[in-house]
């Protein structure tokens, strides 16, 4: 049977749109893949940041340009994030650990050795918060301990106890919620050593480790 006029008409128009919405479905989702790692990627960046922006050295993170008003974007947008307000990295550093020297989460269900040795900078001081970056309301209201007050050796060497029960010695309380995360922040302030560019030098050796003795 011959077919009509009408008929091929609608075959072609049934075969364009089919092709039209195919490539409407193909463009909708190449969208949104690329959305999805776009946003995937900035998050990372403003979060974790790079070997551009940031330095890591064991559990602990720095971002170079912090407190420098030509940072680039990313480190503006990890500061505008954090709330924090931090002086230029000719003037202090700033380290972050959210893990264990291992690389494990800290976790205030477990207990942590913190030691380090000193440190060549005219102060120093190492905070505890949790993983929002707030102060852990304890009885003790203790919140950090510095270079003027934390007990040391006469090699200028320290442990801090990180726990939730009281210990003897630097004891930093990890408040009552075990199943709080928790990040410690090292504030070093006047490094005496320096790069080319003025920021200031931190030897890896000098950082402090944080080795887990114990979890509940």
């Amino acid at each position: 049977m011959p077919v009509s006029g009408t008929q091929t008409n609608n075959s072609l128009w049934r075969d364009e749109g089919g092709t039209s919405m195919r490539a409407l479905g193909y463009f909708i989702g190449a969208f949104a893949v690329a959305l999805l790692l776009g946003i995937g990627s900035a998050w990372y960046m403003i979060e974790r940041g790079s070997i551009l922006t940031t330095t890591r050295i064991g559990p602990w993170t720095s971002w170079l340009s912090e407190g420098n008003p030509n940072a680039d974007p990313y480190t503006r947008a990890h500061l505008a994030r954090s709330g924090r307000l931090p002086l230029s990295s000719t003037a202090a550093r700033y380290f972050a650990a959210s893990t264990d020297s291992a690389g494990s989460h800290l976790s205030a269900g477990c207990e942590y050795m913190i030691s380090g040795g000193p440190l060549n900078a005219r102060w120093w001081s190492l905070a505890l918060y949790d993983s929002r970056g707030s102060i852990i309301a304890n009885p003790s209201n203790r919140y950090s301990f510095n270079s003027e007050e934390a007990i040391r050796r006469s090699d200028g060497s320290y442990e801090i106890h990180l726990a939730r029960n009281a210990r003897p010695g630097n004891w930093l309380p990890a408040g009552e919620n075990p199943d709080r995360n928790l990040k410690l922040m090292l504030r070093v302030y006047g490094p005496r050593e320096t790069d080319a560019s003025g920021i200031g030098q931190v030897p890896a050796e000098s950082l402090p480790k944080i080795e887990r003795t114990r979890c509940e």
